[in-house]
């Protein structure tokens, strides 16, 4: 089976008949001072690669389309180069992918997110009973996220350990160093809240990153290693791939995704 959009012709494509479709979605935007720009783009193809493939492997019928590169910034606008899509955009755009794939037969598809600036909910919300595509989201790094302290030292927030690790694993030739061989990154801590109903959670706003952080890196990277990236790759495609296996398998009958009733 055939599932690399990017990979393919016509030839092949107009043969093959594909259940799901896997769409990552990333963001242009700094991360610390060591990782690329690209940072979200990466992982989001790089996951999407894994899974597509694992699921191929065992007879899914799936498609991984192009990554898209781009993702909401609004709060990062102070920092340069931070590639803005607004929120009512992204819904466009993908909306109009969505229609394509529906166009091309398949009614089953994947948003696989890879930036924490891109909130997609309130889109599935729009596109039920409008679209015959049932659509699914996935942030794919919260998917082991009872696993998450077994792996790592410090809870991620943007460019720290989880997301270092994976780049050393995965791009090590873009990570940045210094002349003395360490990490050219800052420690990664972002500055406190004054008011207590912030630091509680129960009260939220969007985050202005240029006074939230020093170099736009939220957490400390420091302990991040090449194996920490592979052991966590391996619990993502593991779990992502088992869901895009059962996902391609079960009929769209009337109920689903839910299970009939007795």
């Amino acid at each position: 089976m055939t599932w690399n959009l990017l990979h393919e012709t016509y030839a092949t494509v107009k043969q093959q008949k594909y259940d799901v479709a896997v769409l990552p979605l990333g963001a242009t935007e700094p991360h610390n001072l060591h990782l690329p720009y690209g940072t979200d783009v990466l992982e989001g193809r790089i996951v999407g690669e894994h899974i597509c493939a694992a699921a191929a492997a065992r007879g899914a019928s799936v498609v991984l389309l192009p990554t898209m590169p781009y993702g909401t910034e609004t709060n990062l606008r102070e920092f340069p180069l931070a590639m803005n899509l607004n929120p009512s955009t992204l819904f466009a755009v993908i909306t109009d992918l969505i229609d394509s794939l529906v166009q091309s037969g398949i009614r089953k598809v994947v948003l696989l997110n890879s930036h924490g600036g891109n909130d997609f909910k309130p889109l599935l919300r729009e596109l039920y009973g409008k679209s015959p595509a049932h659509v699914f989201l996935c942030n794919w790094y919260q998917c082991f996220a009872d696993q998450y302290d077994q792996i790592f030292e410090h809870r991620e927030d943007h460019a720290g350990e989880m997301e270092t690790s994976f780049a050393l694993a995965y791009f090590p030739e873009l990570v940045g160093y210094r002349a003395d061989g360490e990490l050219d990154a800052d420690a990664g801590i972002p500055r406190k809240l004054r008011l207590k109903a912030l630091q509680a959670g129960w009260v939220s706003i969007t985050r202005p990153w240029h006074l939230l952080t020093t170099n736009s890196g939220a957490a400390p990277p420091q302990a991040a290693s090449a194996d920490k990236g592979r052991r966590m790759m391996e619990i993502v495609v593991e779990r992502l791939g088992d869901f895009l296996v059962e996902l391609a398998e079960s009929p769209l009958d009337d109920w689903f995704p839910f299970e009939q009733p007795q």
